[in-house]
This record gives C-alpha cells, structure tokens and sequence, in this order.
C-alpha cells in the first residue's frame, strides 16, 4: 500500500509540476510591463520547485523532506504575498493589519521548519507545531480571499471571481489536510499524494483571471474552441462517470440480473451521449453558455470574422452564393437556417435560396414599407421584439405573408453600396439568444459583407448574361455577312439570266449555284438553331479548295485565275470556315476589281511547315492609314453594301489555326493579301474522299 502511494504521489506531483511549468512559460511569454503578473510569474516559479521537491521527499531522496519543507514556505509565502498585493491594490484605507500577518505566517512557518529540521522541542512537537503553522497559514488564505472579494466593487467581481473561487479551493483542501493531520497527530500520506494535483487543477480558473484583468498586465489569449471542446469533454467524462458508477450499483445490488442490467444501462448511457454530442441544439446552448458566462464579450471577432468569410468564399466558388449567406449569417445567432429574397427585376423582392426552409411564393415589393424601412434604417427587425412591443419600430408593420411565416425571427438587410438588394428572414434559434447591441453590431456588419459579395455575384450575372448577346449578336452579324454574300451571288445570277437564259451552260452554272446557295444557307440555319455539332477540324487540300471557290465565282467578271502546285498543300482546319474565310478574301477582291481587271488566288508553300494563300487584285486599294487603323476592325468598310466585319473573321479565324495574314495595297494600283496557314499531312482516304 505505501509503495502504491509513493508512486501515486510522485506521479502526482511530477505532473503538477509540469502543469506549473508550461503555465508559468505562458505567463513569462505573455506578459507585459510592470503589474501583478511580475508576483505571479513567481508564485509560478514557487510551485514549479515545490512540486520538484516533493517528488525528491516521495521518492526518498537525501535531504529531499528538507528541500521539500523550504519550497512549500516558499510556495505558500509566494502565494500569500500575490493575493494581499491584490487586496492593497483594491483597498483604499491601506490598511496594515493584512500585511503584518502575512509576514507573521511566513515567519512562523519558516521557524517551525527550521525547529524541526534541527529537532528542537523547546517549544514543544516540533512536527505538530509545524502542522498548526500550515493549518494557520490555510485559514489566514481563505480571510484573505474573503476580504479580496469584500473589498471588490459588484461589477468589478467578474474579472476576479475565478481567481477567488481556486484560491478558495485549494486553501480549503489544504485546511482539511492539515486539520486532519493535528488530530490523529500525522499528515494522511492517501491526501497528501494527490495534493500537487489539486493544486495544478485550478490553474485554468488563475488563467481565466489573468486574462479578464487588465492590471495584471498579462496578454492571455483563451480559445473559444478550446475552451468549448475541453467543457465538453469535462461534461461527457463526469456523465460516464457517474454512468459507471450507476453501472456498478446496478451489478452489486442486481442480483443475478445485475450484469445485464449493467451492460443495458452503459449501452443505453452511450446512446445517450452520441445523441447529445451530435445534436446542433445542444452544442448551440453550451456555446451560449461558455461566451455568456467565461468570456468578456460573446464572440471571437477575429475567428468570427475569418469563418464567416471562409463560408461566403466556399458559396461564390460553389453552387449556391444565397445558401451560404444564409447559413453563414445563421450561425452567427445559432439559428437554424432561414430565406434569401432579392429584387428578381420588375421591382419585386422574391425567395432566391432557401436552407432549412420551406419553399415560399411569398414575393415583397421593393418600394413597400418592409423595404423602404430596412433600406432607411439598416436595422435588423426583430418579430420577436415586434410582438412584445411594436412600438420600437415606429408605425411599421409587418407585411403578412413574413407573420404567417413559419419560426421567422429576424428580417437582416442587404446594403450595398448604400441600395438594398434584398433581405434574408433567419429561423428561430435552436437554443434561446439574447439579441444585444453586440449582436446586432455583428450582424449588421456581417450583412455589409454578405450584400458585397451578393452585388459581386449580380453584377457577374449580368456580364456574363450580356457576353451571351454579345457572342448571339456577333454570330448574327456573322451569318447576315454570309447570307448577305450567298444574296449577291443570286442577284448577280437573276441580272444575267435575261441575256443567257436561254444557253445550256448558263443553267447549268446557274442550277450549281442556286443548289451551292441552298447548302449554305442550310448549313447557317443548323448553326443558328444549334441542331448540329460544328464539324471538328480535319485536314483540308487547299489546291481544290480554291478551285471551288473560284468555280462558285465562275459568272463574276474578272475570271478568277488560280494558280496550285503539282503536289497538294494541307491544313488542318474546319473546312466550311475556311472555304468561306478565303472566299470572302476573294468576293473582296472581285469587288474591288473592274470587269477588265485581274484577280487571282496562288498557293505556294513557304518551307516544309508553312504554307501561303496569295490573293491579288487590280482593284481600287486601300490608303495605309485604313490598313493600319481600320481594315481589321469590325463594322470598317469601304464598300457602300458592306458591314466590315469579313477581313475580321477571316484574320481572327487565321489566328486561331496558328497563321496571319499579311496585307499589301496600293490606292488606285490594287491590293495583295498573304494567308500564311501551318500544313499538316494528308488526309487519309475517307477524308480525301470527302474533301474532293
């Protein structure tokens, strides 16, 4: 039994010294200037070596019950000396009758252990007068800590009630101790064992004092996490403890049920558990609780803040901007979801995401009283607050669809930019929520940054909703230059038919291009409607390529003069956009060109990886500065019928397969345009076959 208790105690007091140890680094690392942290930084240090020496007195150690007596009347002096400064700081009078005991008790102690040290019985046990002198020293603790929370004005106690309650604490541990000792004539060895954890196990009451009160000048920063996880785990550890015990009463007394009544009752205990520390309700009440009663002010602005802009960065990047916006103004107030209305367009506030909630129709105009009132004020309206006194808001009322709404609490505005773009209508909490200034504060902050991030999202709709006219507007001036081409083709067609209608080869031409204008026009309406998938890239022969567009062009005047090399030029490209790209180079240049001009199309290849489209007209020609500054433009155009948007598809197009185009002209001489394409190899025969 006694080597039991030597290792309990030596363990004991091993770990209360480590305990005093880590806290005393904090403190040294914490502190600031001068105060009250200087004289706790040394009772610290104090019990810091008095545990050392206890574990040296419990272990047997040479002189080690020597060591072990001079640090605990150093210890409990430190102690003494630290909670009559706070007295002195408080107390006004300066009285003197509190410092001239403390002294006296430490120089008692300091005597009886220097008479039993050397064994002197003058006065009589010297072991016994030692025990009184401690047992005194206990009782004058508990009156200094009585007159320290006397003397501290009612509002004042807050900061100093934890310190007062783990003085208080291990005084009266210490007083059994010693009260014990002086009647059966010798200190309990079970007590004293666990005395260096008692005394450690106070130490998070001393830290929450020192970070409440200022004068001390220490820094301590206290986790709402930490502390919200640690109490909880305290909690469920005494509820499976006091399980266990009941388990064990129920196995003694139980009679032969009794196992199975236990293992019922610990099955039953953990279901218990599980369900409590899963619930939202129940951790939202001891959140409350911890901020209410630990912390100075309720929230941790700084963690508050970083969570809930982590939770609206998680919306903008996810599915659902609204969602988050509730659920993170929610949180704030530990309410369990709510509504998101916004003004859809015609002036009317509709639900644009819901959490938690039912799906309402309910729709609010955005110049009625509700929003005029929120959008004015900036307030958070309260249907609580409004039912017990409707006053506070003036003449407003409700509208009824929000009173009919199921658990609604609060209405929290949207403000951006001085606008209000919507609201959001937050459920009742899960546990009960004093709505404060502090509160309020938040919230009306948190909805600052939530109406930011809600406009950011508007704004980004509204560009992206107008980049898709834009690329619908752009397609259109697109296919209205294409068929704008294909209607030229047939005008020209119907002015020569009554010179040559009646010649074989002019039907015949005049059938291929009526039947080449009809695919074209086809091809256009699939793109249009999106019916079909636009054709992939494919390898292209660019010789046959400019025999039929120069066939296509057969009735204009000049004749196009094609020039190709023996052996075919390949790219790789959509071959419709293509032929349509350099068919418009070439409508340009025929044109430009009188019926008794030039114009040709050469393809030659320009090394093994390049090659080149050279169209070249006598036509007009154009000035540099509109070959520079305009040419390339969309909506330029020399030409009367033109929209200027051609040469611009054709170049963005040439771009876009890794070539350009180069353009020389010359005003009244004509006009030289360069497509320099990237070759590829063949195409295989089915490709072949369809591009012949």
């Amino acid at each position: 039994m006694v080597a039991e208790l030597t290792h309990v105690a030596v363990w004991g007091y091993a770990l209360a010294a480590v305990a005093f140890f880590l806290f005393g680094l904090y403190v040294a690392a914490a502190r600031r200037g001068q105060g009250a942290g200087n004289m706790l930084l040394l009772a610290l240090a104090a019990s810091t070596l008095w545990c050392v020496t206890s574990v040296f007195a419990s272990s047997g150690l040479r002189y080690g019950a020597l060591l072990q007596g001079l640090a605990t009347v150093l210890r409990d002096g430190a102690w003494l000396w630290f909670t009559l400064g706070l007295v002195r700081q408080i107390d006004g009078s300066r009285r003197r009758w509190p410092r001239r005991v403390t002294i006296g008790v430490i120089g008692v102690r300091f005597v009886t252990l220097l008479l039993a040290a050397f064994g002197i019985a003058a006065l009589g046990d010297p072991a016994r007068l030692g025990i009184l002198a401690q047992l005194f020293a206990a009782v004058f603790s508990l009156v200094l800590v009585e007159q320290l929370y006397r003397l501290l004005p009612a509002e004042s106690r807050w900061g100093l009630k934890p310190f007062c309650l783990a003085i208080a604490a291990t005084s009266v541990f210490d007083l059994y101790l010693f009260a014990d000792a002086f009647l059966f004539g010798g200190i309990d060895p079970e007590i004293w064992s666990i005395r260096g954890l008692v005394h450690a196990m106070v130490l998070p009451l001393i830290a929450i004092s020192a970070a409440r009160v200022p004068g001390w000048a220490i820094r301590l920063s206290v986790s709402r996490e930490l502390v919200f996880h640690s109490t909880a785990l305290a909690v469920s550890g005494v509820y499976l403890l006091v399980v266990a015990a009941a388990g064990y009463y129920v196995r003694y007394f139980g009679g032969d049920w009794g196992r199975a009544l236990q293992i019922a009752l610990f099955f039953t205990g953990a279901v218990v558990l599980g369900v409590v520390a899963f619930s939202g309700a129940q951790r939202a009440r001891l959140r409350v609780f911890i901020n209410k009663h630990l912390f100075p002010y309720r929230y941790d602005y700084r963690a508050e803040w970083l969570k809930f802009t982590r939770a609206l960065d998680a919306g903008e990047g996810g599915h659902d901007l609204g969602q988050a916006t509730i659920a993170a103004l929610a949180d704030l107030v530990e309410s369990a979801g709510g509504g998101l209305w916004m003004d859809g367009g015609g002036g009317q506030m509709t639900l644009r995401a819901r959490l938690n909630m039912p799906e309402a129709e309910a729709t609010e105009p955005s110049d009625s009283a509700l929003c005029r009132f929120l959008a004015r004020e900036g307030w958070i309206f309260n249907l609580e607050e409004f039912r017990i006194r409707p006053g506070t808001y003036g003449a407003l009322r409700p509208p009824r669809w929000l009173s009919e709404l199921p658990d609604a609490w609060l209405v929290v505005p949207l403000i951006a930019s001085d606008d209000l773009i919507g609201f959001v209508v937050l459920l009742a909490p899960r546990t009960p929520v004093e709505i404060n200034w502090e509160v309020l504060d938040l919230l009306k902050t948190a909805q600052r940054q939530a109406a930011s991030y809600l406009a950011r999202m508007q704004v980004a709709e509204a560009l992206i909703e107008a980049r898709k006219f834009d690329a619908f507007n752009r397609m259109s001036a697109f296919v209205v230059h294409d068929l704008k081409n294909l209607v030229a083709q047939l005008s020209l067609m119907l002015r020569n038919a009554e010179k040559y209608k009646d010649n074989p080869e002019f039907q015949a031409d005049m059938l291929e291009t009526v039947a080449h204008v009809e695919h074209k026009m086809r091809d256009l309406m699939q793109q249009l409607q999106k019916k079909t998938a636009i054709d992939r890239d494919r390898p292209v022969e660019l010789g046959q390529m400019l025999a039929r567009i120069a066939s296509h062009r057969s009735q204009y005047r000049p004749a196009v003069d094609v020039s190709v090399p023996e052996a075919p030029v390949w790219v790789r490209a959509n071959p419709e956009r293509l032929e349509r790209v350099v068919g418009h180079i070439v409508q340009n240049a025929l044109d430009a060109t009188d019926d008794d001009g030039m114009v040709s199309a050469c393809l030659s290849s320009a090394g093994e990886d390049r090659a080149i489209i050279r169209v070249s007209d006598t036509g007009s020609g154009m000035t540099p500065e509109f070959v520079r500054d305009q040419l390339f433009k969309p909506f330029h155009t020399t030409k009367a019928s033109g929209m200027g948007i051609g040469v611009f598809e054709a170049r963005q197009y040439v771009r876009e397969l890794g070539g350009d185009i180069v353009v020389e002209s010359t005003p009244k001489v004509g006009t030289t345009m360069e497509l320099m394409l990237p070759t590829t190899g063949p195409a295989d025969p089915a490709q072949s076959e369809a591009n012949s």
